[in-house]
C-alpha cells in the first residue's frame, strides 16, 4: 500500500451518481494505484500494469463471481 498522494485520480463513467461504492484510479504512473473514493486521503493499493489489466479483463469477461 502507498499513500494517496498521486495526482490524476479519476472514477469510472460506470460509477453512477450516488458516490457510494466507487474506486478511483490514478493515471500516469508506472503501476496502477487504486483507492476508495470515500477515503481520498487514505491508502491506495498498487497493482502492476499486467495485474490490473488481467483483473479488468476478468471482470469484463465475467470470470469473477460476486
Amino acid at each position: 500500500m502507498i499513500s494517496s498522494e498521486h495526482s490524476g485520480w479519476y472514477k469510472s463513467s460506470y460509477s453512477g451518481g450516488s458516490q457510494a461504492e466507487c474506486l478511483e484510479v490514478s493515471r500516469n504512473n508506472p503501476d496502477v494505484p487504486v483507492r476508495d473514493s470515500k477515503t481520498a486521503h487514505g491508502p491506495a493499493l498498487v497493482f502492476s500494469l499486467h495485474g490490473w489489466t488481467a483483473f479488468v479483463t476478468a471482470v469484463k469477461e465475467g470470470h469473477l463471481e460476486a
